[in-house]
């Protein structure tokens, strides 16, 4: 053992934890772990705020599926975090955030800077917890990891007051952990797997439908496998995208369901006989009238969580497991193979009587053409990061993605202000590989500051801004259903998003033709560091087709 004070315990368990790189602001609570982090090989990026720092570590966790970690001062510095901490914790992503506090003999006296971040956060990340001696702090770290990368993964949150940061202990880190009541393997219930595989081989128009627990899991080849040897089409949430490829050479894929989802997804899932859903948690935006959702089907869940079971959509045989580990039991038990030719054939004529629309505007930029002009130029090897809104969803329609960890975007909170952040941090985690975000004005402008710490680093992450001086999202529900009484979601004046990036010491470039598309991002991609483009787009343009509201995911307005 060797005697160091809290704050050195902080760092050292983070480097026996095996960690590269984390986000964060120093602050007048965690000064004594930043002088300790100032003798650590761990790469620390110094943000421009808080939230921007969890989004960082989101992002870095999404790309490399290893627990991302943020720092905060406390009070107004650990506030910050809830947000980006909450994004993480609807979606399934594995953090840990270290956050000062005010010393233990002032805690609860409304002292400088304090605030109750565990009574804040409890009911809305996996876990928090306060240490109240040097001595716990290994255990805690450790523990914050177990509990963020285990289970359903997500958010953990330690706690260390200022004293315990200067006090002084032996220091030992732990081989492993206990913690009572806490048994993620315990959950595993595969009972009903010989009902699933009857259901499954008696099937005459199977779905796979697939979230974003396959991609946590780590489960994508083995869902690859599950279709192909059966030959059952994929459609998937939208945290799912890149669980399974979207340019199938067997044409099995058929893209996103949902609000915005491509109408062979939705019609797929409303007249199939048996769904199997596989790390989904049947969001209201996948389902649409959840009365109406896949309701002529059998309906197998497949869920790490048990608390998922049956929460939304009721199932008729449910397997609760890591998704890898149930997909494994169903391979080795499905030896009954059907012929499903007529069924493809059927989603065949759906998938080209009915594409996603394409429109186009007379000397206008599309949305769409910058989206398959930029696949195009990288080949599809990037890491897309969206903001949240119409470029989210114009991506989600548009962007087609073959890999895992190479989608990321805020689907459970809806967080604007998520993608660029978060590009940051994938950055870190994405050897070599493009890290592009996609955005669009209203939520660039919410951490928009982040140009600088690209700018200070030269974090190689491209911006392609979608610029139609608009809330582009509420606009739309505006228009169709509010009368077109735009209610303060347009900009009256934009601002100039060149001359922000380049005071900010990021090249920007801006395009408003069809025909400056491909040259302008050319010219993003080849720069060795941080670009922005500025794309303007015509405010009328609108995603489509669309769910009519209240209705079933096949009701689909198309213009």
């Amino acid at each position: 053992m060797t005697r160091m004070n809290g704050a050195q315990m902080v760092v050292k368990s983070l480097e026996a934890e095996g960690v590269e790189t984390m986000f964060g602001i120093p602050g007048g609570t965690v000064i004594h772990l930043y002088d300790a982090i100032y003798d650590s090989k761990i790469n620390h990026i110094l943000m421009r705020h808080e939230q921007a720092a969890a989004h960082a570590a989101d992002g870095y966790a999404r790309v490399s599926g290893r627990p991302g970690v943020c720092i905060a001062t406390s009070g107004p510095g650990a506030t910050n975090l809830v947000t980006g901490l909450a994004t993480a914790n609807m979606d399934s992503v594995p953090m840990v955030a270290i956050t000062g506090q005010v010393s233990t003999s002032v805690i609860g006296t409304d002292a400088f800077q304090e605030a109750d971040i565990l009574g804040a956060t409890i009911p809305l990340i996996k876990h928090s917890m306060q240490v109240r001696s040097p001595e716990q702090i290994p255990s805690a770290i450790k523990k914050a990891f177990y509990i963020a990368s285990t289970g359903r993964q997500g958010p953990v949150l330690v706690d260390v007051p200022a004293d315990v940061q200067k006090g002084f202990g032996e220091f030992e880190y732990p081989d492993k952990v206990e913690l009572p009541g806490y048994h993620p393997k315990a959950s595993i219930d595969i009972d009903r797997l010989d009902e699933a595989v009857s259901i499954i081989e008696n099937a005459q128009r199977p779905v796979i439908f697939a979230g974003g627990g396959v991609i946590r899991s780590g489960a994508a080849a083995k869902l690859i496998n599950l279709a192909e040897s059966m030959e059952i089409p994929v459609t998937t949430t939208l945290l799912g995208k890149g669980a399974f490829p979207e340019s199938h050479p067997l044409g099995l894929s058929l893209g996103m369901a949902g609000m915005h989802g491509h109408p062979v997804a939705n019609k797929a899932l409303m007249t199939a006989d048996v769904v199997i859903a596989i790390g989904s948690r049947f969001s209201d935006r996948t389902t649409g009238n959840v009365k109406r959702f896949a309701a002529d089907a059998k309906i197998i869940h497949i869920d790490l969580d048990p608390a998922e079971i049956d929460k939304t959509v009721g199932s008729d045989v449910w397997l609760v497991g890591d998704a890898g580990f149930i997909i494994d039991k169903l391979l080795k038990s499905l030896k009954k193979k059907k012929n499903y030719a007529g069924w493809l054939e059927d989603l065949e004529i759906i998938r080209q009587k009915e594409p996603i629309p394409k429109n186009v505007y007379a000397g206008e930029i599309a949305p769409w053409q910058i989206l398959e002009t930029l696949r195009d130029i990288t080949g599809g090897n990037a890491v897309v990061t969206t903001e949240v809104g119409q470029h989210q969803m114009w991506t989600a329609q548009y962007y087609n993605f073959e890999r895992p960890r190479q989608f990321l975007s805020s689907g459970g909170l809806g967080t604007m202000g998520y993608g660029f952040p978060a590009a940051l941090g994938a950055s870190f985690a994405a050897n070599g590989q493009y890290t592009c975000c996609i955005a669009g004005d209203g939520s660039l402008m919410m951490n928009i500051q982040e140009l600088d710490t690209c700018a200070r680093y030269n974090i190689p992450v491209k911006v392609f801004l979608f610029n139609n001086a608009c809330l582009g999202n509420v606009r739309q529900w505006q228009q169709m259903f509010y009368d077109h009484r735009y209610s303060q979601t347009i900009y009256n004046k934009s601002p100039d998003f060149v001359k922000i990036a380049e005071g900010m010491g990021v090249r920007g470039f801006a395009a408003s033709r069809p025909e400056e598309i491909r040259g302008v991002i050319e010219q993003a991609l080849a720069i060795d560091g941080p670009a922005l483009v500025d794309f303007r787009i015509p405010q009328g343009a609108l995603i489509m087709p669309m769910v009519v509201p209240g209705e079933a995911i096949d009701n689909m307005i198309f213009n």
